[in-house]
């Protein structure tokens, strides 16, 4: 396998390029801000879905602890990949590749953004909510980042696990314990990630090769992705309906789940059949683009449902 890592004889971070500290919005860059939005978004859910009351004020600390644990172990992410981000295209402009925070600085952040998450949720919520973001940010940044990425072609669905847990530490905050309800929305998020992110590798997948990240276009091949995406995708339609199944999801998410979960089936199929060209870019595209907004849909149904009083049993 050859990667810059194998240049410079390493399988960790870069070394920094530059030792002055960045400005704010590189600290703030470091954090992966569109995916802390995310967190914040399925960790409320987790909340809302649940058996419980949590008073405003600890529901709002613990949702910015949890958004700040997943910010931290974004920028631990960073620091470990730099080598990597430094020949993708898409992450050269981050702010360690590009010299504008040193690696030290941006390690040091993350420690201490991950040590001070996890005791702010302690004593804002509850032990098993600590333990559970200590647990997603260990998972992320040592397991995934340092491991499972550069070591296996399941890098991102063994990995999916990190990103699938802020309902569950949510549902934790509010009752003190795991319920069926964030486990199915962990299951959810769970097998949407591999066709989410496979779908974007399917047209990167010779900016992983020079990386040296065994993603699963390059170890299994393309034909092979694709009939995984669409095996995930079929799998995840009838999944997606069981909050219905459960009775915390209602009419509205119902009619959402199954017109979003065909529409899933229906975008990999169109992943399926074209292989070549443009064709092949924008259907990868599109499959990547619904996706995501598919899973917003899914989760706004749920938080509309249980919060404004639209909520409409499908079963008896």
């Amino acid at each position: 396998m050859t990667s810059l890592t194998n240049t410079i004889g390493r399988d960790g971070p870069a070394p920094a390029l530059s030792t002055a500290g960045g400005d704010v919005p590189d600290y703030f860059a470091l954090l992966k801000p569109r995916v802390m939005v995310l967190v914040i978004f399925t960790a409320l859910v987790g909340m809302v879905v649940s058996q419980g009351h949590v008073q405003p004020a600890i529901g709002a600390i613990s949702l910015l602890a949890i958004a700040v644990g997943a910010g931290a172990s974004g920028c631990l992410n960073m620091w470990w990949d730099a080598d990597i981000d430094a020949v993708m295209t898409r992450t050269a402009t981050r702010p360690i590749p590009a010299g504008r925070i040193s690696s030290e600085e941006a390690l040091g952040f993350g420690l201490f953004l991950s040590v001070a998450s996890v005791l702010v949720l302690g004593l804002a919520a509850n032990l098993l909510a600590a333990a559970l973001l200590a647990f997603t940010i260990v998972f992320y940044a040592v397991v995934y980042s340092m491991w499972l990425k550069r070591a296996t072609a399941q890098n991102i669905v063994i990995g999916g696990a990190a990103g699938a847990l802020p309902p569950v530490i949510g549902q934790a905050v509010v009752s003190g314990s795991v319920g069926i309800e964030s486990l199915i929305l962990f299951a959810i998020i769970f097998i949407w990630t591999p066709p989410h992110f496979w779908a974007l590798a399917l047209i990167k997948a010779d900016e992983y090769a020079r990386a040296g990240i065994p993603m699963m276009p390059n170890v299994a091949g393309p034909a092979s992705t694709r009939r995984q995406i669409v095996g995930y995708s079929l799998l995840l339609a009838p999944l997606s309906l069981a909050p219905v199944a459960f009775g915390f999801g209602g009419l509205l998410y119902a009619v959402i789940g199954l017109v979003g979960g065909l529409g899933m089936v229906a975008f990999s199929i169109r992943v399926l059949r074209n292989r070549e060209g443009e064709a092949e870019r924008r259907a990868a595209l599109g499959m990547f683009g619904f996706s995501i907004l598919y899973l917003f849909a899914l989760f706004s149904a749920l938080l509309a449902e249980q919060s404004f009083g639209l909520f409409r049993p499908v079963l008896g």
